[in-house]
């Protein structure tokens, strides 16, 4: 159920009503225990849970020890910054249903959780999908799982949507070593 809060966002943007019931996607509760991971591509600070933050490190240790850089472009984002994300694509012309297929709306994003990481590497476009053809992609599908980190939007995802191979998210639960 939607707070009142994340009700105007929707309403404000023109997000439908049956928008989780369509999407499937479930509400994330905004962390209370968000730590620093260092700066982004874009020298911005960025946060994890702290759980995601330390298996975050051992990960990005870890293929550097396999020669691989992973970089951050994004990790925890706040409901209202989703918002301010999705009024961006407005201004520019896009329709809402479209912009729903990229970004999940404010209050249903993994970014919110915590736990989510959009990544990328030397080379590559930030959040474009031709990152799958990285060596850091590579890495990423043969070894994520180990520390807990699963791709969320792969191609013809049950969600609606667009396949993302940039977007990584930390399953405390599944992970078996960090």
């Amino acid at each position: 159920m939607l707070n009142a809060s994340l009700r105007k966002l929707h309403e404000t943007l023109g997000i439908s009503t049956s928008y989780a019931e369509t999407t499937k996607l479930p509400l994330q509760p905004v962390p209370d225990d968000l730590t620093e991971i260092g700066k982004d591509i874009y020298n911005r600070s960025q946060r994890l849970r702290s759980a995601a933050a330390a298996a975050w490190h051992v990960i990005q240790n870890s293929a550097a020890e396999a020669n691989v850089e992973i970089a951050v472009v994004s990790a925890f984002r706040s409901p209202e910054y989703q918002a301010q994300l999705i009024q961006r694509q407005l201004d520019r012309g896009d329709s809402i249903d479209e912009i729903l297929t990229r970004v999940a709306a404010p209050g249903f994003s993994e970014h919110h959780s915590g736990c989510a990481l959009d990544l990328t590497t030397p080379g590559f476009e930030a959040v474009e999908q031709e990152f799958e053809d990285s060596a850091a992609f590579v890495w990423l599908v043969e070894n994520a799982a180990t520390f807990g980190f699963y791709m969320t939007y792969p191609r013809d995802n049950d969600y609606g949507v667009i396949y993302e191979p940039w977007h990584w998210c930390f399953k405390h639960e599944q992970a078996s070593r960090a």
